[in-house]
């Protein structure tokens, strides 16, 4: 089967500042007939690109029903719709609601991959998620809350491996998550980075201990739009990457001891 022309792109705003936002991501919102875009979350200075003649719509009072109308509205005249999304689409997002909806239609989209907000936190905390000879794994989850999450993703379980998490949705749930991470046998001296409003003029990152999680998120007022990542190896002390060892081989080296 012959995939359909584009006419909506899902676009990954990032997680707030405007130039974590793709070219691609960009060039399509300039070049948009409607930029649908969530007002709630996705500074209005990301969609400021869009062209002079197109339609900006802040879909956060809106239905799914009210937002598929709106990009059915416009690929119908002949147009491109922008439909741009807070971080990137791929995660704890409503897309698939959205494309479905678009399939049963007929009508082809694009889905522009954005920066997640875990991934610009470790970046402003200057902190990796892996380290040579720790943990080579990220585990992204959330704590239930109004959307469940299943018994085998609960944080405790989740945590028991050891890796490093990125947990989101979960910033009015502090208390509960400091108590699930111990329980899964994390030490209390664990790093915690907090990142509250990342990317934004408002952005916190704060670094501190699990034993001082709770405590320190109260005194932070840490409610909501809040990342927390748990990385277990930070203070370990990590070895050298192969990479760049003057003994390892690969493809573009001979190595040897040197």
């Amino acid at each position: 089967m012959t995939p359909l022309q584009p006419n909506v792109y899902f676009i990954g705003a990032g997680p707030g500042d405007p130039e974590l936002i793709t070219v691609k991501g960009q060039n399509i919102i300039k070049s948009a007939d409607l930029v649908l875009f969530t007002g709630s979350l996705v500074p209005r200075e990301v969609i400021d690109a869009a062209g002079p003649t197109a339609e900006v719509i802040d879909s956060a009072p809106l239905t799914l029903e009210e937002t598929h109308a709106l990009l059915v509205r416009t690929v119908r005249a002949g147009g491109i719709a922008a439909r741009v999304h807070t971080g990137d689409p791929a995660l704890f997002g409503a897309v698939k609601e959205q494309t479905d909806l678009l399939d049963r239609a007929g009508i082809g989209y694009e889905i522009i991959p954005g920066v997640t907000a875990a991934f610009a936190a470790a970046a402003r905390a200057k902190v990796s998620f892996t380290a040579p000879g720790g943990t080579q794994s990220l585990i992204l989850t959330r704590m239930a809350g109004r959307t469940p999450v299943p018994d085998k993703e609960a944080i405790r379980y989740m945590a028991a491996h050891g890796s490093s998490m990125a947990v989101y949705l979960s910033a009015d749930k502090h208390e509960e998550l400091e108590k699930e991470l111990l329980t899964a046998g994390l030490s209390p001296e664990t790093t915690v980075i907090i990142a509250k409003m990342v990317g934004h003029p408002s952005e916190k990152i704060i670094r501190t201990r699990l034993g001082d999680l709770s405590r320190v998120a109260r005194e932070q007022e840490i409610i909501r739009q809040a990342v927390f990542l748990i990385l277990p190896a930070d203070n370990q002390s990590s070895e050298r990457s192969r990479l760049y060892d003057p003994t390892f081989a690969h493809g573009y080296r001979t190595g040897g001891d040197q």
